[in-house]
């Protein structure tokens, strides 16, 4: 079986990393990992952050895939923020569905769904149910915000509708699998949309102009990207049990649950 496990940024994936052995691969300025674990084929994808990052990204892989179908699940993995106050730092979310931000008043909501066999394995494996995640190309920096789309979903991430949108096309069973990174109720320390690279990683350089803005933030900025740390090394345990126990399930039944709607 071939698993593709997406991340936006390295830091989310870094623990896993540290985890298991993976070897480096590059193809076309693409960031992957490759390792094996027993009988499943394991690539992890870093894609930047937002939707149009993940596309191109999904693209690429694409244009990569030796088969029509190069992988037989994809997971979109990483970090979200929690829009719903029951929803504590570092617990492992598994969404039934996905909406994305609609750009004009006049679009209907879009709503699509994951492998239903493939997040039951998840909840068995301890995360935690939700019903829906809220994909948006912002990252949502204000209580206030997060409060304003609260009655959309109970999380909220910048890539997992284009993720799984690319994947269902692709023929693969897709599923949702995020850690939270930062609660309802809080304000991030500093605006992170200013801080992004080129290639869609956040910039340490433009992290520090951001703080220069307002020092006083220094101690909640390192407050904040200690929780982080802690989000995604309870990720990369849970993929670590999660992704191995997927060579149980069939790879020729895609869920007929999944697909937008």
């Amino acid at each position: 079986m071939k698993v593709l496990v997406t991340f936006a940024v390295e830091a989310e994936f870094a623990p896993w990393r540290k985890l298991r052995k993976f070897r480096f691969i590059d193809y076309r300025g693409l960031r992957l990992w490759r390792s094996d674990a027993g009988n499943v084929e394991i690539t992890a994808l870093v894609t930047g952050m937002g939707a149009e990052a993940a596309a191109q990204a999904m693209d690429l892989m694409m244009k990569m895939a030796d088969g029509d179908q190069y992988f037989d699940v994809c997971i979109s993995s990483g970090l979200a923020g929690a829009l719903a106050e029951s929803l504590a730092v570092e617990e492992i979310i598994a969404p039934q569905g996905l909406v994305v931000e609609q750009k004009h008043a006049h679009q209907t909501s879009e709503r699509m769904e994951v492998d239903a066999e493939l997040r039951s394995q998840a909840l068995e494996l301890g995360a935690k149910c939700t019903d829906c995640l809220f994909t948006t190309d912002q990252v949502l920096v204000k209580a206030e915000q997060k409060r304003n789309c609260s009655s959309k979903a109970q999380a909220v991430d910048m890539e997992s509708f284009e993720i799984v949108k690319q994947a269902c096309a692709w023929g693969a069973r897709a599923v949702v699998i995020r850690a939270i990174s930062d609660s309802a109720k809080e304000d991030l320390p500093i605006n992170f949309n200013l801080t992004l690279s080129g290639e869609k990683q956040v910039s340490v350089g433009k992290v520090v102009l951001e703080l220069a803005k307002n020092p006083l933030r220094l101690p909640s900025l390192l407050r904040f990207a200690k929780q982080s740390r802690r989000a995604a090394g309870a990720l990369a345990n849970f993929l670590e049990k999660y992704v191995p126990a997927l060579a149980g399930i069939a790879t020729s039944n895609r869920s007929e649950a999944v697909g937008a709607r």
